[in-house]
């Protein structure tokens, strides 16, 4: 039986995978193909290409200053974050550029902004087919990939549980960094501060940081008795949640996994990329808290 897995969107709690693929085979348990949306597709590379515990190492190490200096505050691109980052650090983690040249099975899964329609990506450039797929609205612009504008997969498919049966997978698990409490997919800030204002309080930051206070940080409203109004990063991730979750459940009720692995993380951003520890703890705890229904689905039978 061809174990696949299904490796969803979620932006920064999509480290979450990095956990899963390594507690996975902590246990002896190795996917025989993956299917990645978003950066359940950056993941998926990196795992197709055997290079987890340098990604691994890669992103535990990465700082808000890090983060900071990967970020394009004219939006000339059309999002704020530059795209060359993304094939940078494939290449950098020795990702063959190639998908005939990797070493397990992935599918790839974006949309096309054309059709908005869900296109699948297995030949050719990794590299590229990886890059479209992360294109999250507002965050990372379009891109121009074998003569279409690709937009971030989770817009069509959050979840790509078909696609790892497309690729032959008798028994398939998803992973969905996204979970939700009901009626919970937002909460108001309790105290403490944001991303953006700690970092505009670094000297070496401010000049950079500061003209865009006001979109990033929120604005108060006239009635004295309203909190501050959400802020540039939480009006993003909390859109494309609504939106993705939706499809999700949409899709989970026509095509569902064998076994689900569900992470509530919303107190992580879909932009706090730094936050990277806690999210791949937590793909091992939601591993272990599941080890022994993963090891009966994958017991032979």
């Amino acid at each position: 039986m061809r174990l696949g897995l299904a490796l969803g969107s979620g932006g920064a709690r999509g480290w979450a995978h990095v956990g899963v693929l390594l507690a996975l085979r902590d246990m002896g348990i190795r996917p025989d193909v993956v299917a990645g949306t978003s950066m359940g597709a950056l993941i998926g590379a990196v795992w197709a290409a055997d290079c987890l515990d340098e990604m691994e190492g890669w992103a535990r190490a990465q700082t808000r200053a890090d983060i900071l200096s990967k970020m394009d505050f004219s939006f000339s691109g059309g999002g704020l974050m530059r795209g060359s980052v993304v094939t940078q650090v494939l290449t950098d983690l020795g990702v063959p550029d190639t998908f005939a040249e990797l070493k397990h099975p992935l599918i790839v899964v974006a949309t096309d902004m054309t059709s908005g329609r869900e296109v699948w990506l297995q030949h050719g450039s990794v590299h590229h087919a990886v890059r479209g797929s992360v294109s999250i609205p507002g965050v990372l612009s379009p891109y121009w990939h074998d003569g279409k504008w690709l937009l971030d997969g989770g817009l069509t498919n959050p979840v790509p549980t078909s696609a790892c049966r497309a690729l032959g997978a008798d028994l398939t698990i998803a992973v969905n960094p996204n979970a939700k409490p009901e009626n919970a997919l937002w909460r108001q800030p309790q105290g403490g501060e944001s991303f953006w204002e700690q970092l505009s309080q670094k000297p070496v930051l401010t000049h950079i940081v500061s003209p865009l206070q006001d979109m990033l940080t929120g604005n108060e409203a006239e009635n004295g008795h309203t909190p501050l109004s959400p802020n540039y990063a939480e009006v993003v991730s909390v859109s494309i949640d609504i939106m993705t979750e939706f499809v999700r459940k949409t899709r989970a009720a026509t095509d569902p996994a064998h076994l689900t692995l569900s992470m509530e993380l919303g107190q992580i951003s879909l932009m706090e990329m730094h936050r990277a520890g806690e999210a791949i703890d937590a793909g091992r705890r939601i591993v272990d808290r599941n080890a022994q229904a993963i090891t009966a689905l994958c017991a032979p039978s």
